[in-house]
């Protein structure tokens, strides 16, 4: 089994509460708005393997480091990590042909600020949003997800409460 920790929209924002939840995860990952490149350098350290895409806040610090669309495979499991996507039934325009081109089991975005873990019966995937573990936005609670992938499957799934965005 792979211990995951999958956050997003950290906006430049990384404090110990990240760090506590996400030591001793095999992998973590981030789906977009780092902020700045530090949070992509604190992310790192953390665990053995990172993994990251960019997103529509990221200037070129992240860009030069992290794809758009990361796109691989955990323990039998295909995934496909990009910020904008949406979700089930409400895709970005862009994700379409992205899910149909990858055929993903697992498809994760970030983005929305709003933490979201929905099956698409229909593509044959499990959808996860991370929620904000950053202080910017809309979002009230900063989330993130830890969870183990064995099997080909998402095990053991957890809904992270940070804290209050503005505390």
């Amino acid at each position: 089994m792979t211990h995951i920790g999958l956050l997003s929209d950290t906006h430049s924002y990384f404090d110990e509460r990240i760090a506590h939840h996400l030591r001793g995860c095999d992998e973590i990952w981030h789906a977009g708005d780092f902020g700045d490149a530090r949070v992509v350098d604190e992310l790192q350290a953390l665990a053995p393997q990172f993994r990251g895409v960019y997103g529509n806040i990221d200037g070129t610090d992240v860009r030069r480091t992290q794809p758009l669309v990361q796109d691989f495979e955990v323990e039998g499991l295909r995934v496909v990590i990009t910020h904008i996507g949406g979700y089930p039934g409400h895709y970005a325009p862009a994700a379409r042909p992205l899910l149909d081109a990858t055929h993903p089991g697992l498809f994760v975005t970030g983005h929305s600020h709003i933490l979201r873990v929905m099956p698409d019966p229909r593509r044959h995937l499990l959808h996860l949003n991370p929620g904000a573990a950053g202080r910017h936005g809309f979002h009230q609670v900063r989330t993130l997800l830890r969870f183990g992938i064995d099997g080909g499957k998402v095990v053991n799934l957890q809904a992270v409460e940070l804290g209050k965005r503005a505390g």
